[in-house]
């Protein structure tokens, strides 16, 4: 029943990285119909992450109620529904509207089921179902892709999404007899309570989590963003050739995390943090010397490898430093700073590009690789 439920977990995170690339690319046609300019894709991006960090920070609470299956499966519809709304929109409004509950149910499932996996099984299952939504997020823009090519309109992709979230939530339900609820209790016997985040933020290394999660992200998500305008802007590359080969960050990314499950046999969470740390700063280094082109974006893939084991194994160590009684409310505040940090910080550098240099990006990710290094270290010596 362990296996079954493990490949059903499987199935889940491919599932839910489908939608995640939809808005970009089918918002070079969305933005058209819909008669609105192409910056307002960031209204709805902004919406679903404010609705991710509320429901990221009350995992915990809804986790302890209901139980981690419940709660996927409670989540993965309200998307489900949120997708189809999509699909039906025809005005911009429409879709701010049922971007709320899109952002609701991806924080819940996303911190929920991590934690899931944390407590049940293996460091070198958490990379390669993190491997898997890579997966299920390159194939969700070929979907859509295929569906405007076919002569079919963008509501048709979303369609076709929708459907298959609506099984994933069928399989979800069948499955809930297969799910541990976790009742976790104090020494007298009493269950523990869902911690406020003013609770959160005093145990010992809860800031330093947070703020090296936040770093994570923020890096990931400059690097993701940026890594084709420094191409263009500052190596001189031409657009198309750019955009091919920035996309090399996330096949690193991708590639790494099914690596890093093997080498989880050998090497520890920890371990594997700092060598994916030192890998990011080889990458960057290599992005600041005076090199050609072509060691600009091997720069950009070495980066994308360092970034692998980084969010996985954090996440996967978390029960082991604060506990399994806190590991929920833990995960369900990294989640939240994870988003904060991807809606502010490549923001950030847009401004440093448009008004001083894209060629201090390398120094940018550089700055933000260094104090996620300090506060991962500060966290291992506070939290053990």
């Amino acid at each position: 029943m362990t296996t079954l439920l493990l490949a059903i977990i499987y199935i889940s995170f491919v599932s839910l990285g489908l939608p995640d690339a939809l808005l970009g690319s089918a918002w070079p046609t969305m933005h058209g119909e819909l008669n609105v300019p192409v910056s307002y894709a960031g209204g709805i991006s902004l919406i679903i992450a404010i609705g991710t960090v509320i429901s990221s920070l009350q995992s915990d609470r809804l986790t302890k109620w209901l139980g981690a299956g419940k709660v996927t499966a409670f989540s993965v519809a309200m998307t489900a529904l949120a997708i189809y709304g999509f699909s039906v929109s025809s005005a911009y409004w429409q879709l701010c509207l049922w971007a709320i509950p899109y952002g609701l149910g991806a924080g819940s499932v996303d911190a929920s089921l991590n934690n899931y996996v944390a407590l049940h099984y293996a460091s070198r299952h958490m990379s390669w179902l993190h491997c898997m939504w890579g997966l299920g997020a390159s194939i969700g823009p070929y979907i859509m892709g295929a569906a405007l090519t076919g002569g079919m309109r963008w509501n048709m992709g979303y369609s076709i999404i929708a459907v298959l979230q609506m099984i994933l939530t069928l399989v979800l339900l069948l499955s809930l007899p297969l799910w541990k609820k976790r009742t976790v209790q104090t020494e007298d016997g009493v269950p523990v309570k869902p911690l406020k985040l003013t609770e959160i933020v005093k145990i010992p290394g809860a800031k330093e989590v947070m703020l090296a999660f936040f770093c994570y992200c923020a890096l990931e998500q400059t690097a993701i963003l940026w890594g084709s305008s420094y191409l263009v802007m500052h190596r001189g590359m031409n657009e198309e050739t750019a955009a091919s080969l920035a996309s090399l960050f996330l096949m690193g990314l991708t590639l790494g995390r099914g690596l890093n499950g093997f080498l989880t046999y050998k090497l520890g969470d920890t371990d594997l943090i700092r060598l994916g740390q030192g890998v990011i700063a080889a990458g960057i280094l290599i992005m600041l010397l005076p090199l050609d082109e072509t060691a600009s974006f091997l720069g950009l893939m070495l980066c994308g490898l360092g970034c692998a084991p980084i969010y996985p194994c954090i996440i996967h160590s978390t029960p082991d430093h604060f506990g399994p009684e806190n590991s929920q409310a833990i995960i369900g505040v990294q989640m939240a700073s994870a988003y904060v940090g991807i809606c502010c910080m490549p923001p950030v550098f847009g401004l440093i590009a448009t008004h001083i240099s894209a060629s201090l990006l390398p120094g940018y990710l550089a700055a933000i690789l260094v104090l996620m290094v300090v506060m991962c270290e500060r966290l291992n010596r506070k939290a053990g």
